[in-house]
């Protein structure tokens, strides 16, 4: 039995020895964290690679730069890196706006990634500890001690009572004045906000980062976005910030993806193949999406666990794509699935007409797929589907996933929420 888990994982890689490819963004990585001034955004779509390149720049951040060196980049890390304290928040969509985010951030606690543990206070005593490959990775401080020194906790990080934004600013303060320059010699301290797309109401935001951004401080955001303006607001306020540091993650093109399936070859340490028809079929039917390639490549060595095989061959891949297509596989994508079509076959039909149209182009970006309702009245018509526009509306409203989102430039025009489910639409039998 060999772990799937060891060559893939369908969470946030961390550990830079398994992250593959976007050679382009990690240069571009070095030279953000590198700028003493600037704002940092990762923005694409969902299922890129946003996330675990968010973490690849904290690893970075903390002067880890193997991934630099492993892709070919030593040369462009400078002499000197600068090097961060650093902040990881994941947000959620409880935070409801700016108020809600700095009161999470304040009040966060976790041991390797929270503000609140680089926040002095009390003489809380803070060292550095060496960081293990997986499960610290991106840790660079942890609470050892607490009252140690008996130093009062006023003379480091004042809370104002109802005046979240003024507490903040009084903890990074604190924060850059005895951790940063005093106790840890660092360069500067780096907030990285994940998931940043996903907060109701964004007013304000920018504004207050433009407000607090310094060569002391520097901030990174990541979320879900065709461009800069439908991540953040005001992004008017940090425009001038984002000219080292707007980061958009597209596909991956064919060769990173084989890589993916190569590296976790190595990874399992031969004891698990896959023949190179399979790994075609898996980058095809990716179509540049890693977290797909991840998900098909775990469940591939599923299979050939349960064949008792060390290699994943055309045989075992379809037992795979025959699992997929009964909607056995994957039960998040298949819920999600069943929630779209509910009881109406004319609705599950609709759907795979507009999962199997073929991408179009956009002003923004090359990579950001659209529908047309025009090109699926015509398709419609061919296979008989009634009621188009009554089945419709339920594949826009959130209570059914949503499936798709409709684009405010011209009418009659749409695109998956998720384009991983997209492709789990197309490889799904009707």
């Amino acid at each position: 039995m060999i772990n799937s888990e060891i060559g893939f994982t369908s969470e946030v890689i961390k550990d830079p020895k398994r992250f593959v490819g976007r050679n382009t963004l990690i240069e571009d990585c070095i030279n953000a964290l590198n700028a003493p001034h600037g704002l940092i955004a990762i923005y694409g779509k969902r299922g890129v690679g946003k996330s675990s390149l968010l973490r690849q720049i904290q690893q970075m951040a903390l002067g880890d730069y193997i991934l630099a060196k492993n892709s070919g980049l030593s040369h462009l890390i400078p002499s000197r890196p600068r090097k961060y304290l650093t902040v990881y928040y994941q947000c959620d969509s409880i935070i409801e706006d700016a108020s809600s985010l700095l009161t999470r951030l304040c009040n966060d606690q976790h041991e390797e990634d929270g503000l609140l543990r680089l926040v002095p206070d009390d003489g809380k005593n803070i060292i550095e500890f060496t960081r293990s490959k997986e499960v610290h990775a991106g840790a660079d401080l942890k609470v050892v001690n607490w009252g140690a020194k008996g130093i009062e906790s006023t003379k480091y990080a004042k809370v104002v009572p109802e005046d979240i934004v003024q507490t903040f600013r009084n903890f990074l303060n604190a924060i850059v004045t005895h951790q940063v320059k005093k106790r840890m010699k660092r360069d500067g301290l780096l907030i990285l906000l994940d998931e940043f797309d996903i907060i109701q109401n964004k007013a304000g935001i920018g504004s207050l980062i433009k407000s607090l951004s310094s060569s002391d401080i520097k901030f990174g955001i990541c979320g879900i976005g065709r461009d800069i303006t439908s991540l953040v607001k005001d992004h008017g306020s940090i425009e001038r910030l984002l000219e080292q540091g707007s980061l958009f993650v597209k596909t991956m093109p064919p060769a990173e993806a084989y890589g993916i399936l190569n590296k976790a070859e190595e990874l399992f340490d031969d004891k698990m193949r896959f023949s190179d028809e399979v790994k075609n079929q898996i980058v095809r039917f990716s179509e540049g999406y890693p977290y797909f390639v991840q998900m098909l490549g775990k469940e591939c060595v599923i299979e050939a666990n349960r064949a008792k095989e060390k290699k994943v061959s055309d045989s075992i891949f379809d037992k795979v794509l025959e699992k997929i297509k009964c909607g056995r596989c994957f039960p998040n994508l298949e819920s999600a699935y069943q929630r779209a079509i509910g009881n109406s076959e004319d609705r599950q039909f609709l759907l795979h007409l507009l999962a199997d149209q073929e991408e179009e182009e956009t002003l923004f970006n090359e990579d950001v797929g659209r529908v047309f309702l025009k090109k699926v009245r015509r398709d419609a018509e061919g296979f008989d589907i009634k009621n188009l526009d009554q089945n419709l509306p339920r594949l826009l409203e959130s209570r059914h996933g949503p499936v798709l989102a409709k684009v405010t430039e011209k009418p009659g025009v749409y695109e998956f929420k998720n384009p991983v489910f997209r492709l789990y639409v197309r490889l799904r039998r009707f």
